[in-house]
């Protein structure tokens, strides 16, 4: 088997911005050498947008949206760096046309509206920069409703109004929606309303690790009967209680068990990569491929397929056309 993969959602960007270093010389998770030489077929690179005590971590002085404008900036520089080995992609076209001339496919998403303030026409503009995907919220309120909490109340509270409007936007323009980090009552608005597959970008079963982060069976249900896909998140606290370190078995286990829910055409893979402090029995992005041979040995060679690429890539077709 030669895998080739769709990863839908890491923090590399943040990485680089922090650190001040380039896709090439990138220290974590992901480089340049890394995806090529994993495989990768298409790396979701998210804008994180860091507020509240989070942006004080990182020492960010300026508003939501002016550092998103800064991280497009920069995967727009980093994508232009190194034009036979990655390219920037809008559509799912671009992505075949990359992977027949042996090239990685960078996409931009977002992890936390916040920085869409209320303003619906920063939509048009965050879609006109190449966001194809937007993660409704972080751990954090904004204009667009409440993310997972462990207090059963606010895990209950739902879209806002403006969230109904913007997912209705998103739908419109060609934005996948995405629930990871958002709410119960969140998810269940997304599920009720949209009229597209939705995505869980990075995130794990909750029948199997006991997160708010992590979805229900019924969540699952939902995504799967929508056509959605769930990327399952490589942190070890994500995929076992109180675990410090991520075995190929634990990924295993979820992706079973979300097959076993939702159907295997509902699960992906969603890593998280350079936004997890824990470490990992494949280390990097480079040992996907050892896990996409013990993804082939259970399920079989097409169900793996669908898991590391073909799965994503029809929700995209889908949804961002």
């Amino acid at each position: 088997m030669n895998p080739m993969f769709i990863d839908l959602h890491c923090d590399t960007l943040l990485t680089m911005q922090q650190e001040g270093c380039t896709l090439e010389n990138a220290p974590g998770h992901i480089s340049l050498e890394k995806l090529t030489n994993g495989g990768a077929m298409l790396q979701c690179f998210a804008a994180f947008i860091p507020s509240h005590d989070c942006a004080e971590l990182y020492h960010i002085r300026e508003n939501t949206w002016d550092f998103f404008l800064r991280q497009a900036a920069l995967f727009e520089e980093m994508a232009g760096m190194y034009p036979d080995r990655l390219a920037p992609v809008r559509s799912t076209a671009d992505i075949e046309r990359n992977r027949r001339e042996g090239r990685v496919s960078a996409l931009l998403t977002v992890e936390d509206g916040a920085c869409i303030e209320g303003r619906m026409e920063r939509l048009q503009t965050m879609y006109d920069l190449g966001v194809r995907l937007i993660t409704l919220t972080w751990n954090y309120e904004n204009c667009l409703g409440y993310p997972n909490s462990p207090d059963p109340a606010l895990h209950k509270k739902g879209l806002k109004d403006f969230g109904f409007e913007a997912l209705s936007e998103m739908e419109r323009l060609g934005i996948a929606v995405d629930v990871s980090h958002l709410s119960e009552g969140g998810f269940r608005d997304v599920a009720q309303e949209s009229k597209k597959p939705f995505i869980a970008s990075h995130s794990c079963a909750r029948a199997l690790c006991d997160h708010s982060r992590n979805l229900t069976d019924e969540q699952l249900r939902a995504l799967g009967d929508a056509g959605g896909v769930c990327g399952v998140n490589f942190y070890s606290r994500f995929l076992r209680e109180n675990a410090g370190h991520t075995e190929n078995a634990d990924i295993l286990r979820h992706v079973q068990y979300i097959a076993d829910r939702a159907g295997i055409e509902a699960v992906a893979l969603g890593s998280d990569f350079d936004g997890i402090t824990c470490t990992l029995e494949m280390r990097d992005y480079s040992g996907l491929p050892q896990l996409a041979e013990q993804i082939a040995d259970r399920f079989g060679t097409d169900a793996a397929e669908k898991i590391c690429c073909r799965n994503a890539l029809r929700v995209f077709a889908d949804v961002i056309g």
